[in-house]
């Protein structure tokens, strides 16, 4: 297990009363953001995995272009920091959480889904693809491959991917999405993706449904 450089820790939210937790979502929020910003999707991954531990870890490190908020990454002076080496530097401590967070419910990666928005979902893509062993679904909302040059000789795990974003986003441009299932698919990494007109930089009903379908078609039922 790799140690962390910190611990994280955010809002959390497991089966009802008395159930075990038998699957692990995590869902990684964008800059400036905490958990309190993705774990009111909790009930919606509980919908389709009742049996689901979801959490919402803080990022690692406070925002530094604003008084609140988190960030996994700098991204005060990208010529300086590329957003290659902020998802390098932010990858052990989500290693980290998520391995602990495993071995504490007693199951294997195979019952984790790992979800980002935005800056959360260039963490989550990196992570996932060089874990050694693949998760049972990879979720991005309006987020970009980075370092996509870099996949071919890096990548150890291929998990089924959903690639949403919105075609209106002001933050990240829509292009990223097809952008980055060409690298994936390239590798041959399974992708389903979806561009949703006249949404922003988000996550909407459309956006939600998408995963909810995506993850009953890959997900192993509760008694396999």
């Amino acid at each position: 297990m790799r140690a962390p450089s910190r611990l994280l820790d955010g809002p959390r939210l497991g089966p009802p009363a008395g159930q075990p937790a038998r699957r692990l979502v995590v869902l990684l929020h964008g800059v400036g953001a905490d958990g309190n910003d993705l774990i009111s999707l909790a009930p919606y991954f509980r919908a389709v995995m009742p049996d689901a531990l979801v959490v919402a870890p803080n990022a690692p490190e406070r925002f530094d272009m604003a008084p609140f908020g988190y960030q996994w990454f700098s991204i005060r002076d990208l010529e300086t920091m590329p957003r290659v080496d902020g998802v390098r530097r932010a990858a052990p401590a989500v290693d980290a959480f998520i391995d602990t967070e495993l071995a504490g419910l007693g199951v294997g990666e195979d019952r984790l889904i790992l979800c980002g928005f935005s800056q959360g979902a260039m963490v989550a893509l990196h992570v996932a693809l060089r874990r050694p062993r693949p998760v049972a679904a990879l979720i991005s909302h309006s987020g970009m491959l980075i370092g996509p040059e870099h996949l071919a000789g890096e990548i150890r795990s291929r998990p089924p991917v959903l690639l949403t974003h919105g075609a209106d986003d002001e933050v990240v441009p829509a292009a990223a999405l097809p952008a980055a299932k060409a690298a994936l698919e390239a590798e041959g990494v399974s992708v389903r993706s979806q561009i949703v007109p006249g949404l922003g930089h988000g996550i909407d009903e459309t956006t939600v449904h998408a995963a909810l379908g995506f993850l009953a078609d890959v997900v192993r039922p509760a008694g396999d």
